[in-house]
């Protein structure tokens, strides 16, 4: 008689117990029962302990004398600094005096010309009328001079960028190693590293170009490596049936699958290097962002935006047209033979602007538009500030959310225990992502207490929560509707660009006159420039999410709110962490800008080492934002783990 054994299973865990979060939790519950105890009683007080700081004033001030010491003779800057320095300037210089000869005529028909090529009238027209505005408000020379520094540190950014991007996309290991270096690259404040820049490259273009490179270039490599890697996996695996080779498949499917990311990562680079244009004038690049800063030097609002209309101007107009000619790539464009009667009329305009003597911009065609515009701030001033019946004026909201939201929020962070700081940053860290994830967030903000700036840091950190608190919830919300209607998108991406591209240096007056000094015009200008960023991503991937999966969520009849909580959000999600982490990237670098009017902490440390000359000052300051930021994006990004185990 046969017998029939059953294999024995072990017993199931409880229901509870299956979630990986949980079992998270109860391990975290127990180190902390077991930890907090120890630490509170080996260091009872809420300070970072001077004990556990280390001074590094010394160090980079002796840095810094060496620096100044052998500029002049190392073979280093000799024959590699100076090197690099010759080549950014003649590239500059180029691209500057071929503007200059070919004229206000010739340049604005060749704009002009050339976006009708790739767009079409339409936009050959707003061309056309973006660089005459230039010239009627009186800024055409400094425009063709930050027009000239723009194009060589543009194309550079995009060139480091996209082979950052490239490598990072196609590389795991890459990827882990480029993502630190990308995230200190754009946190750290460019207030930071202008000092170091200016002592290596001196006062001038190299250190302007630089600067402006260090800045715009992560946005295109993460977006680069976000395309590379959202790649339909499908058609991947076709075309490698087909025998090719990595770099076929490379060059035919990835980076043709990515062209809507590659696009939107020279829009990124752009705005963000045309944002840059006031700060590098600090460094002597000149340009529009010379004649901003002189403006907001003397507190002359109108003049700052007459040099800041240009700027945006310029960004809209290389926003257009490289996104257009993106768009023909692949596509059936124009005959060449269009490119031919192009440069035939370019030339043509060109050489007659130089017989007629058009060269320059004629001084009776300028309109000033100063004087109203310093009219509107003050009545702006004199009416919204503290006049609003009922409601009550801009002062009083500012003072509101200081002593609603930052006040509680810094005085709260300063309450606790350091040590309970670091252990509710590892839980954060663990929880979404790994052991190494939490350790890499813990040693971040350890960092900070090392440097002796934990107090400053952590009021820095309550400005930027609340920042990005406001940003994620108007930018998320604005996103989606911009995703579900064309005809919001399209009204709402001149603003985008308006508020992505007009220089800091020229709202910050505004905003100091409507909400006075302050951190809460920190924060508003902080969300401002960040804004923008988020809706284009959050919007661009809902955008994305594949149309089938929507078709069968309405075949069953989902209403459309269902569609995008329960189809578009899941499916877009690398998108939306990535929107995440631009928004804290943002918001951290304009903590510098918030230093300038009233935020104080860590974004004055910056200004004032910058002012002084202090290198150590100015440094620690940055790398403590660095660190900031980098424990941000460690507790908002989670791990995406490639393997998964089931249950039998």
């Amino acid at each position: 008689m046969a017998t029939i054994t059953a294999t024995a299973r072990k017993p199931a865990a409880p229901g509870i117990l299956t979630s990986r979060a949980v079992r998270k939790l109860l391990v975290l519950a127990l180190a902390a029962a077991i930890l907090a105890p120890i630490a509170a009683t080996q260091w009872p007080g809420t300070p970072w302990p001077a004990a556990l700081t280390v001074d590094v004033s010394k160090p980079l001030g002796r840095a810094s004398d060496w620096i100044i010491d052998n500029r002049d003779s190392h073979p280093l800057f000799l024959y590699f600094f100076g090197h690099v320095s010759n080549v950014v300037v003649i590239a500059v210089r180029a691209v500057y005096l071929a503007l200059l000869a070919v004229g206000w005529a010739g340049v604005t028909a060749i704009g002009a010309l050339v976006a009708w090529r790739v767009a079409g009238v339409r936009l050959a027209a707003g061309t056309a009328a973006a660089f005459l505005a230039c010239g009627l408000l009186g800024m055409w020379v400094p425009t063709l001079q930050t027009l000239a520094l723009m194009v060589v540190a543009v194309l550079a950014s995009v060139v480091v960028g996209a082979l950052l991007g490239l490598a990072a996309g196609l590389s795991d290991r890459m990827d882990r190693v480029l993502r630190p270096v990308l995230d200190t690259m754009q946190v750290l404040p460019a207030f930071a590293y202008l000092l170091p820049v200016v002592l290596v490259f001196g006062i001038g273009v190299p250190a302007a170009v630089l600067a402006t490179v260090v800045y715009a270039a992560p946005p295109m490599a993460r977006l680069t490596s976000l395309g590379l890697r959202g790649a339909d996996k499908e058609v991947l695996e076709a075309v490698e049936s087909l025998g090719t080779t990595a770099r076929q498949r490379l060059l035919t499917a990835r980076i043709p699958l990515a062209r809507r990311e590659l696009l939107l990562g020279v829009n990124q680079t752009i705005m963000m290097a045309l944002s840059m244009a006031v700060i590098a004038s600090v460094v002597g690049a000149g340009g529009l962002g010379d004649r901003v800063y002189q403006a907001l030097a003397s507190v002359d609002v109108g003049a700052a935006l007459a040099a800041g209309i240009p700027i945006v101007l310029l960004a809209v107009v290389l926003d257009r047209v490289t996104g257009a000619a993106g768009e023909r790539l692949g596509g059936a464009g124009k005959s060449p033979v269009t490119w031919l009667y192009a440069l035939v009329v370019g030339a043509a305009v060109a050489l007659a602007g130089r017989l007629a003597g058009l060269l320059d911009w004629p001084d009776g065609w300028e309109v000033d538009i100063a004087e109203p515009v310093n009219r509107a701030v003050d009545w702006m001033t004199a009416h919204l500030y503290s006049g609003v019946p009922v409601v009550g004026g801009t002062a009083d909201w500012a003072a509101r959310f200081t002593s609603w939201v930052l006040n509680p929020l810094r005085d709260g962070l300063q309450w606790l225990p350091w040590w309970s700081v670091l252990l509710i940053v590892a839980a954060l860290a663990w929880l979404i992502g790994t052991w190494r994830t939490a350790l890499t967030a813990v040693l971040a903000m350890a960092a900070i207490g090392v440097l002796g700036v934990w107090d400053p840091s952590l009021d820095t950190l309550s400005q930027v929560l609340a920042a990005v608190a406001v940003t994620l919830v108007v930018g998320f919300a604005t996103g989606v509707a911009a995703a579900r209607g064309d005809r919001f998108a399209r009204l709402l991406r001149p603003v985008l660009d308006v508020f992505q591209t007009m220089p800091q240096f020229v709202y910050l007056i505004p905003v100091v006159a409507l909400f006075g000094v302050g951190r809460a015009p920190a924060v508003a200008a902080a969300v401002v420039y960040a804004l923008p960023a988020v809706v284009r991503i959050t919007a661009q991937g809902l955008r994305q999410v594949d149309p089938a999966a929507l078709e069968s969520a309405r075949s069953l009849g989902a209403t459309g709110g269902q569609q995008l909580r329960q189809v578009q959000l899941p499916l877009a999600r690398p998108a939306l962490l990535l929107a995440v982490n631009q928004g804290v990237v943002l918001v951290l670098a304009v903590v510098i800008i918030g230093g300038l009017v009233g935020g104080g902490a860590l974004g004055y440390q910056v200004v004032f080492g910058l002012a002084q000359g202090d290198l150590a000052t100015g440094l620690v300051a940055g790398a403590a934002i660095v660190c900031l930021g980098l424990m941000l994006d460690r507790v908002t990004q989670p791990t995406e783990r490639r393997t998964t185990r089931e249950g039998a």
